[in-house]
């Protein structure tokens, strides 16, 4: 493989399809599109200063990298990429891209990132900025640490694992969604959404939860969560108290206490939901 080191590299398309080469230490500075259309490449150590520097490309690694604040949209319609230990300034970074590998990732400004791409890991990453892997398929994520609104917005096939998300409006619109042993704070949690399932999380939402199909909670925490299920098909099972409760769709609802349970029987079926509490009974409204 042909080994370029220490080198500075300006121009529009500097290494336009460049193959079979590794970049040491190199620094990709003002000029678009540096590596464009480039195949088998390896980077260590490199940082990208200016715009698009990775786009049809394949077979991209990429360690201990810097993408600067306007290396913006930086890696689209690309195909297989691993990224270890980099730090990511730029926004609209990954997009329409296929088998994306994140691995011990910042992403200080993630704002409209990992749109529409497919087969995503990301593993130790930590993100900041809204719009969050929105439409992406086939998303396995651990560890991860996310700070903004409207994550995985229309997303399929996702499974999140000891994972923090501090994010209003997570999981909107989406399909096959399974979240465990997480923390996730945020309101309006999973509207829109079918085949949504939460294992072992902690829980805060106002008015979350709702207008979900198929809404499944085992061993969950509802945390200050309150106007929960609201035209929501659900089977939960939840330690300590839910707050309050709105006009589920129907399934079967387990906790140890329920604070206000409202069924309003002029916009829900009554019979359609089991409620069972260990503890207090909850206060039910029932409207005729």
């Amino acid at each position: 493989m042909d080994t370029r080191r220490q080198r500075l590299l300006t121009g529009e398309r500097a290494e336009f399809f460049a193959r079979d080469r590794r970049y040491e230490q190199c620094t990709f500075a003002d000029g678009e599109s540096p590596l464009k259309h480039a195949w088998n490449i390896e980077l260590e150590g490199s940082t990208f200063q200016w715009k698009y520097p990775l786009w049809y490309c394949k077979n991209v690694t990429a360690r201990g990298c810097t993408w600067f604040e306007m290396a913006r949209a930086g890696v689209w319609y690309t195909c297989r990429i691993l990224v270890e230990d980099c730090t990511i300034e730029a926004q609209k970074n990954f997009r329409r891209s296929n088998e994306v590998t994140l691995r011990r990732v910042d992403l200080t400004n993630a704002a409209e990132t990992l749109w529409n791409c497919t087969n995503v890991m990301l593993d130790d990453v930590v993100a900041h900025g809204d719009y969050l892997a929105m439409n992406c398929e086939n998303v396995t994520a651990s560890n991860l640490r996310l700070v903004g609104n409207y994550p995985f917005d229309g997303a399929r096939n996702v499974t999140i694992t000891g994972s923090r998300l501090i994010s209003k409006d997570a999981f909107w619109n989406s399909e096959n969604v399974t979240v465990r042993d997480s923390f996730i704070s945020g309101e309006y949690l999973g509207w829109n959404s079918r085949n949504l399932t939460f294992v072992n999380c902690t829980i805060e939402s106002l008015q979350g939860l709702c207008y979900v199909d198929n809404l499944t909670l085992r061993d969950c925490r509802l945390v200050n969560t309150t106007l929960a299920f609201e035209y929501s098909t659900v089977d939960a099972g939840v330690h300590g108290t839910i707050d309050s409760v709105l006009n589920p769709s129907g399934g079967i609802i387990r906790a140890d206490a329920i604070g206000d349970l409202t069924i309003d029987a002029d916009k829900v079926d009554p019979m359609a939901t089991m409620v069972v509490t260990r503890g207090a009974t909850p206060s039910t409204e029932m409207a005729a």
